[in-house]
């Protein structure tokens, strides 16, 4: 079996991702291949698009927001995403039982003794009048009947998990900001969610499977566990694994992958590229150390955007009156340094809609 080392893995990352060339697709082509983006800070995914996309308008991603051909909601590891609509009509189901452990993980002692389905059929009676509600509005409508709970424990198991909610526009549009309001997702896109398989069949785990390689891999299940949230995946696993090829990497783990994926040469160049906060490309693994250091690990659950130099993270970086300010995490040599403040000027004007091309790249530590 064949050793992958963290070079090679690093270049099939940003190739799958995106990330090694900019991809002349369509945004909506984008966001399915990329399994969906992690949405919860409303303004991040037009970043990531547009490191990831040639010229990319973020009026397209607008419109299809608004056109309902792409939602916000919480799916992956109960964070909010965005996904397609065909993806989160197909992969929501498979995702329930996640989402109720997930909230149950924080609020168990709170929900104690709360039958959820029947606090789910109350919420669906609420939501059916078709008005859009914050989470502490429908928590509220429901709160005499479940006083003890609280709202944020109530309002978080009812739209993050009990009914599938979608986040409106102008919640998510470019350069707006928006308060969050909440409607059944079969009714803001005029079709029902996939039912759940028959038991002993798990086609949607499957495919998960095989998107997730698509974008992600070479992986490792541990990986695909930690993009998804997802435990009961062994069986899935087991039944595409016929299609894959397997590796390994420096550390013994067995890496699945799809045969024709690709997997550039090691050698290839990586340009510099600024990726937005809570970005998938390092959330996505169990192990991310073939894109960041140990020592930085930290940074990409603590929201820092950051910026990749030959692939891997060397630097974070934040907005400040127009202009980009880069903090380096180790010593970039001049050009490195050259070719971020390069980037950074295009990520400037793209984020100002060209009215600044301003960037600072502070000095690099001792």
């Amino acid at each position: 079996m064949s050793v992958l080392d963290a070079r090679a893995l690093n270049r099939a990352t940003l190739a799958r991702q995106l990330l090694l060339d900019r991809a002349d697709i369509p945004v909506l082509d984008a966001v399915a291949h990329l399994g969906g983006i992690q949405a919860q800070e409303p303004q991040e995914p037009f970043a990531g698009l547009w490191s990831r996309l040639r010229a990319f308008d973020p009026s397209t991603l607008s419109g299809l927001l608004t056109g309902r051909r792409v939602v916000r909601t919480h799916l992956m590891r109960r964070t909010v995403h965005l996904v397609t609509a065909d993806d989160v009509l197909a992969w929501r189901a498979r995702h329930d039982v996640m989402l109720r452990q997930r909230v149950l993980g924080t609020y168990r002692r709170e929900l104690q003794g709360v039958d959820l389905d029947e606090l789910a059929a109350a919420g669906r009676a609420v939501m059916a009048d078709g008005v859009p509600r914050s989470m502490s509005e429908l928590a509220r409508a429901l709160a005499d009947r479940w006083p003890a709970p609280g709202p944020r424990a109530l309002g978080e198991m009812l739209v993050a998990a009990l009914i599938p909610m979608v986040q409106l526009p102008p919640r998510g549009l470019w350069r707006t900001r928006a308060g969050v309001r909440n409607a059944p997702l079969s009714s803001w896109l005029g079709r029902e969610i996939d039912p759940p398989a028959p038991h002993g069949s798990d086609p949607v785990g499957e495919d998960l499977v095989r998107r997730y390689l698509a974008a992600f891999g070479p992986a490792a299940s541990a990986d695909l566990r930690a993009w998804c949230g997802l435990a009961g995946l062994p069986a899935a696993v087991a039944a595409v694994r016929g299609e894959l090829v397997a590796f390994r990497d420096e550390r013994g783990r067995e890496l699945l992958d799809l045969p024709d994926a690709p997997r550039p040469d090691p050698g290839s160049p990586a340009p510099v590229r600024f990726l937005p906060a809570f970005d998938n490309a390092i959330l996505g693994y169990h192990d991310r150390s073939r894109i960041i250091d140990d020592a930085h690990r930290g940074l990409s659950v603590a929201g820092a955007r950051v910026v990749l130099v030959d692939g891997r993270v060397a630097a974070t970086w934040t907005v400040e009156d127009g202009t980009v300010a880069v903090t380096p995490l180790r010593r970039l040599p001049r050009a490195d340094r050259t070719a971020v403040a390069e980037e950074g000027r295009a990520l400037a004007s793209f984020l100002s809609d060209r009215d600044s091309d301003r960037v600072r790249v502070l000095a690099s530590p001792c």
